[in-house]
């Protein structure tokens, strides 16, 4: 791994790349991007894996301008210009996974393949309910339960983690507020412009995701031409943290098809 600050658009990007070969960007979900998880390792097997810090989340700077998931697009679109990446293969995991949407209707023509993975972004149901529950209003112990497959073994234990990790974490769900709060998880015009993708595109679930519904991410699949939808077994809403060699294996199996 190699770990760099990159400036984009006035913005100092936090950036981690591994690996060689074609190069796949991968847009962390509201988490953060981690890289001690093993994802990062099992794509860079075969791939040149570049990984931001969405501004404002890790230690990524957050402009004052700068206020939407569409800003965060432009900025990305950016870096692609700046890394000298005319063409990336894009994963988009949550959050990513609407970023990376966003990114893929502005210049379909610079994106390969696109896989998206538990993601956010579009209203698919009626106006008087939630698509994603509110995240913000849930207790930590009941959030953990619709993240992860296995809350015990996968949630952070914040009694040991550093107080620059702690800060991190809280920054992260800051951010995450002033981006995705209002109108909550979706942009209302991204519907209409999802038929400008190209790309070949899969949407990844864990079966046992408890933020994204197997309806929603089928309903938002409609709305994408030329895509699929996949099943990670034994995993929530991060399969490629809960089960990276599932993960792993059938997004390169799709990346390589």
């Amino acid at each position: 791994m190699t770990r760099s600050t990159i400036c984009v658009a006035g913005i100092d990007l936090d950036l981690a790349e591994y690996g060689s070969g074609a190069p796949v960007l991968m847009l962390h979900g509201a988490g953060g991007h981690d890289p001690r998880h093993a994802i990062n390792a099992l794509i860079a097997k075969s791939r040149r894996l570049i990984c931001p810090s969405h501004p404002g989340f890790g230690k990524s700077a957050l402009p004052d301008w700068l206020d939407s998931v569409d800003d965060i697009a432009h900025v990305y679109l950016e870096l692609m210009d700046r890394l000298g990446l005319s063409t990336v293969a894009l994963i988009g995991c949550s959050i990513g996974g609407w970023i990376a949407a966003e990114m893929a209707t502005k210049t379909p023509e610079r994106f390969t393949k696109l896989i998206l993975v538990g993601p956010v972004g579009v209203k698919t149901g009626s106006h008087d309910r939630l698509d994603v529950p509110d995240m913000f209003a849930l207790p930590p112990d009941e959030l953990n339960r619709l993240l992860y497959r296995d809350p015990a073994k996968m949630a952070p234990d914040l009694a040991s983690l550093s107080d620059e990790e702690l800060s991190i974490i809280v920054r992260n769900r800051e951010t995450l507020a002033l981006i995705a709060w209002e109108p909550y998880m979706h942009n209302p015009k991204l519907k209409h412009r999802l038929h400008r993708v190209t790309a070949p595109t899969l949407f990844l679930r864990g079966d046992s995701d408890g933020l994204i519904s197997d309806d929603y991410l089928r309903a938002y699949a409609r709305l994408v031409p030329n895509s699929r939808v996949a099943t990670i077994a034994e995993a929530g809403h991060v399969p490629h943290v809960e089960q990276p060699e599932a993960f792993a294996a059938a997004a390169l199996a799709f990346l390589d098809g």
